[in-house]
């Protein structure tokens, strides 16, 4: 029997949320928050490369789902079929989402860093590994226990290419090597070469996995096109917030390797042995690394974020986004003492990711007035990328000084850490003229409010 989830609310969301003119429809557009300075606002939520906000398409089908939930792989009941079909061909979603080769594996992780973590331990014996320093530490910490190379951080697209090829020409032996490479940064929002970078490596016996955690939900990942071995990315960021993560590519690598994790689900069939031991034969699909009880809610959250952000449209969703990207870099430029943050320079293509730091003002200090003066929320620090960050900013490892401090925001000296403003399909064009306003007004008049550090964070002194 072959069970299948029919609800009104699954149909209805498929038929409202395929209009592209304007933001996509999330959770938390209507939330208000209170202000130091009194009353309340609705709250701008221009934190995505953290966290996007779900989906309400996601929202609802998850709770059309919810009723139905059952155990996955593991019963004869009809919500256990239908939670297993759903499972499944959430699987075939996702495939189809990152136009996946027909020998590929989907496999459902926790995050883009768990997926990363799976695949450096499925690496075969004296595998070398390549990875930029500009990678955030999901990509960059993995491959420790490999024989790893860190390259220096590019200034050009082509520099990067090149950087690779003298790596990969260097290295001895010719073994089995692995490049890992974003898709965008997380610091900059700039889109690096992948697919040049892929056959460069390629061309040197080499495989990529690409991490898509902030590629994906901005523009279309095609692995075929793009030629990469593999693609990590998170349901958090791609507007499915419930803790699942994808590892999809070549599953030649992960069905040789251990399992991720022994236990149920992984294994085919356990015997004893004469012993007292046990004979364990594991899975050689997807499951041999989904050991366990699956996040199905997860998993099917990012399925339907896959299905509603190919039905908006990438071309109307990347069209509006780069309007939204013009509107708060032209803003910034207008602003004395502001200083964007780029590698490969102003003209790069990029994603709703901009990191900036102002002249005489601690970052977090300056966060901290954007979220309690103006009910802004964005991040500040090193955003999980701290190589790439002090290199932007020339600064080496310390820690930050008091809120406002004059040695630690002397105009023209290093930043100790940057904001970061990052936005996508579900940000109102509101939202990021009012941050561009919060900015101009703070570097203007300044903060109309006192603060001080509590647990190393700048946050409103009560009066």
């Amino acid at each position: 029997m072959s069970a299948t989830l029919n609800t009104t609310a699954t149909a209805a969301a498929a038929d409202s949320d395929t209009c592209c003119a304007g933001p996509l429809p999330v959770l938390g557009r209507d939330v208000t928050v209170p202000l130091v300075t009194g009353g309340e606002v609705p709250y701008a939520a221009l934190d995505y490369a953290a966290s996007a906000p779900a989906l309400q398409r996601v929202w609802d089908d998850v709770a059309a789902y919810a009723p139905y939930y059952g155990s996955v792989h593991r019963g004869a009941g009809y919500l256990s079929q239908l939670s297993t079909d759903l499972f499944e061909q959430s699987r075939a979603t996702v495939a189809a989402f990152l136009d996946c080769r027909p020998s590929d594996q989907v496999v459902f992780t926790r995050s883009t860093t768990d997926s990363l973590n799976l695949l450096a331990r499925a690496l075969p014996a004296g595998c070398r590994v390549f990875v930029f320093e500009t990678e955030h530490h999901a990509s960059l910490l993995p491959w420790r226990d490999a024989d790893v190379s860190y390259l220096d951080a590019p200034r050009t697209p082509a520099e990067a290419v090149a950087t690779l090829e003298r790596a990969l020409a260097d290295r001895e032996p010719h073994g089995p090597a692995l490049v890992c490479v974003t898709g965008a940064s997380n610091v900059t929002g700039e889109l690096w070469p992948v697919r040049e970078l892929a056959a460069a490596a390629h061309a040197h016996g080499a495989r990529v996995v690409l991490d898509a955690a902030q590629l994906a939900p901005h523009h279309p990942v095609s692995v075929r096109d793009l030629d990469v071995d593999w693609v990590a990315f998170s349901g958090h960021k791609l507007y499915a917030p419930f803790g699942s993560g994808v590892l999809a590519g070549r599953a030649d690598w992960l069905q040789e390797a251990e399992p991720y994790l022994a236990g149920g689900g992984a294994s085919r069939t356990v015997a004893r042995h004469a012993d007292g031991g046990v004979d364990v034969d594991w899975h050689t699909t997807a499951a041999r690394h989904e050991a366990g009880s699956p996040n199905v809610i997860g998993v099917y959250a990012i399925a339907s974020a896959c299905k509603a952000l190919t039905e908006a449209g990438f071309d109307e969703l990347v069209a509006r986004e780069q309007h939204l990207i013009a509107r708060v870099r032209a803003g910034l430029a207008e602003v004395p003492g502001v200083r964007v943050l780029s590698l490969f320079g102003d003209d790069a293509p990029r994603v709703g990711v901009i990191s900036f730091v102002v002249d005489g003002w601690n970052s977090s200090h300056f966060a901290a007035a954007l979220s309690a003066e103006y009910g802004i929320g964005v991040r500040d620090g090193l955003f999980c990328a701290h190589p790439l960050v002090r290199t932007l900013l020339g600064s080496a490892p310390q820690e930050p000084g008091e809120c406002g401090s004059p040695e630690a925001t002397a105009p023209g000296a290093p930043s100790l850490n940057a904001i970061r403003v990052s936005f996508g399909a579900g940000t109102p064009d509101e939202h990021v003229d009012r941050f561009v306003g919060a900015v101009r007004e703070l570097v203007a008049d300044g903060a109309k409010w006192r603060y001080h550090q509590e647990d190393g964070r700048c946050v409103p002194a009560s009066r």
